[in-house]
């Protein structure tokens, strides 16, 4: 390949010899336009083989040059990577496996967050259960005092009038009523319902230990007025009680005497001693006591029930005579008055001082219209100069009745109460019994 053509005569002769010693003969000279063409170079590239001849452009050959180079790189990377392969593969693993650690560490430590946070949610909500179980079970034993504490009775002097008492609720809570919560919730669809409404507040994002410490606070509210209620009924009983036995001390009678006499009607049944619950709280220890001594408080009421240290007459009390010697009204002689005789109205009523029965109810001479009422233990009392009786023999009295009106019947000068007061039958001065029923009801 050549960059320039050849050029060969158009009537060259091969075997022509050349002539030594001649000069060449000259050729008649080419036109202008024909030197100047075989003068210009040719840009193209030339192959000759076997008298043919190739021309290839400058693109083509670049293209090949280009070609050969990049094979030539190629073989050459190729080579490279081959060699170095096995060091690229390795620490390409070793990357791979490295990321494939970082990853499954952190998902790892995921799992143990969500782990630890399910957990703690876990024992969040178990504690909280926990403790509204134990709310739930404080709830129904506050439940079982209220209903203990509200089977306590007043129990009044038999015979008088009070006004109607709070009722326990009232008593417990003042005048409004109880909130819902945690009232009443020792049943399992009140269970649900606390849970559903505590369930709402912690959605709401309020404090689990809050609420609980709302409701703790809220049963400790119930529990200090329940056991102040029942400190104030044993006070009450052991107060009354005192005064009861003081009363039957002042008038000088028997107490066992008297309770052994007591009349009782439909009561019975097998002994049971009492037991007090020594593992119990102290609720339930006080409970106890207060039982036994609102059992001995309704011996001792049904025991004074029987006692005559009432009055006869309403209203202010006036005596125009007393109890001992007197000069007789009619005969002018010292004579023995066995009662006292109280100034009132003809007709204003004539009550029973205790309860009995009725052993006399009619003429007495100078009684003149009497009632006698037998209380049992040796005591009766006696009313007289009545203008009206309204019982009769047999009957049973009991303390208020009206036995009859006033009058002036018998021996007497006026309208006025003859009345007295026996013990076994002997007169003895009313005013022992007034007197002491008069500081009892003044210690209530």
């Amino acid at each position: 390949m050549s960059n320039r053509s050849s050029h060969y005569p158009e009537h060259s002769h091969p075997h022509q010899p050349h002539r030594h010693g001649h000069a060449p003969t000259r050729r008649p000279a080419a036109p202008a336009t024909a030197v100047r063409q075989r003068a210009r170079p040719s840009s193209a590239y030339v192959i000759a083989h076997a008298g043919k001849q190739i021309r290839i452009g400058p693109v083509i050959v670049w293209i090949v040059i280009g070609t050969v180079t990049a094979l030539g790189a190629w073989s050459a990377a190729t080579a490279t990577y081959f060699t170095f392969r096995d060091d690229v593969l390795t620490r390409l693993l070793a990357r791979q496996a490295e990321m494939q650690y970082s990853y499954e560490d952190r998902i790892a430590e995921l799992r143990a967050r969500i782990d630890r946070t399910t957990s703690r949610q876990l024992l969040d909500q178990e504690q909280f259960e926990q403790k509204l179980d134990q709310i739930i079970q404080r709830q129904a034993a506050l439940d079982q005092r209220t209903a203990a504490l509200g089977s306590l009775p007043d129990n009044s002097a038999t015979g008088s009038v009070k006004p109607a008492a709070r009722s326990l609720t009232e008593r417990l809570f003042g005048k409004s009523k109880p909130a819902p919560l945690p009232e009443n919730a020792a049943t399992p669809g009140r269970q649900s319902s606390l849970m559903s409404r505590s369930g709402a507040k912690l959605a709401k994002g309020t404090n689990v230990n809050d609420t609980i410490a709302g409701l703790q606070a809220s049963l400790d509210r119930v529990e200090q007025r329940q056991m102040a209620m029942l400190t104030s009924a044993e006070t009450s009983y052991d107060t009354r009680i005192r005064r009861m036995k003081g009363l039957v001390s002042d008038l000088g009678l028997s107490l066992a005497r008297l309770e052994v006499h007591t009349p009782r009607k439909g009561v019975g049944g097998p002994y049971v001693p009492v037991k007090l619950n020594g593992h119990g709280g102290a609720f339930e220890q006080q409970l106890s006591r207060v039982s036994i001594s609102r059992a001995q408080l309704d011996q001792l009421s049904r025991t004074l029930a029987q006692v005559p240290y009432r009055t006869p007459v309403l209203g202010e009390i006036e005596l125009s005579s007393g109890f001992g010697v007197r000069t007789d009204p009619f005969l002018g002689r010292p004579a023995m008055h066995t009662g006292l005789d109280f100034r009132a109205s003809t007709g204003d009523p004539v009550r029973a001082t205790a309860n009995g029965r009725v052993v006399s109810a009619g003429w007495a001479g100078g009684y003149g219209r009497m009632v006698e009422i037998d209380h049992g233990n040796g005591l009766s009392t006696r009313y007289g100069h009545m203008s009206r009786i309204n019982v009769k023999v047999g009957e049973h009295i009991h303390i208020g009745q009206i036995v009859g009106e006033v009058g002036s019947t018998g021996r007497s000068t006026g309208p006025h109460l003859h009345y007295e007061t026996r013990i076994d039958g002997e007169a003895v001065d009313p005013q022992r019994f007034l007197r002491a029923g008069a500081r009892y009801a003044a210690a209530r």
